[in-house]
């Protein structure tokens, strides 16, 4: 049978929650045991139920590896003290890239109103030249688009008129059409002998 996924969520229920507590601790308990055995590790663990009863294990002293636990910490406090944090330079990082990114956007802000003819007070002769020249090239894209819808608009109204021709067309013209390249075959056949004999087949023959 297999066992569902557990949900990492406070469990409702006191019996249930005692009883996952119990069967976690003592797991947990165990496995710090054979962590110690095996690896020849120094492992104290803490535990306080949420009635406040405490739960410890030690592979030695308590103390003393809760003494050299803090004596590493100090240690490692002093060391670092004159150096920023990790998240100290993503920080930094972050700020920089959004001050970079606000310069753009203003750049490009300036630039549009310019491009709309506002703001051009503290221009100069070189940037109002610039500024001509790339209107007239934005100008001559707009126009070869335009042209170029212009003539797909065109070609579509053709089509649709050459489909409207073809449907309005007569059912009589249509079947003439049909029928007029037999009509040279069936003249052909006509032209026969029909001359009236009257009498037996031998004076015929004369």
């Amino acid at each position: 049978m297999v066992r569902g996924k557990t949900q990492m969520r406070r469990i409702e229920n006191a019996t249930s929650r005692q009883v996952t507590f119990s069967k976690r601790r003592n797991g947990l308990l165990k496995k710090a045991f054979e962590l110690s055995v095996l690896c020849d590790a120094e492992l104290a663990l803490i535990i306080f139920s949420s009635r406040g009863k405490l739960y410890e294990f030690s592979s030695s002293s308590m103390q003393a590896t809760v003494g050299r636990y803090l004596r590493h910490t100090r240690s490692d406090q002093s060391h670092h003290l004159d150096q920023p944090l990790p998240h100290q330079h993503d920080l930094q990082a972050v700020q920089n890239e959004a001050a970079s990114l606000l310069k753009e956007i203003e750049s490009v802000e300036v630039s549009k109103r310019k491009l709309l003819g506002e703001s051009l007070g503290t221009s100069s002769y070189e940037e109002l030249q610039q500024l001509e020249q790339q209107l007239e090239r934005s100008l001559s894209h707009i126009r070869a688009r335009k042209h170029e819808v212009y003539r797909e608009q065109i070609e579509q109204l053709k089509e649709k008129y050459d489909v409207e021709e073809e449907r309005q067309q007569s059912p009589t013209q249509i079947q003439l059409a049909e029928v007029s390249p037999n009509y040279g075959e069936s003249s052909s056949i006509s032209d026969v002998e029909t001359d009236l004999f009257i009498g037996p087949p031998k004076s015929r023959s004369k």
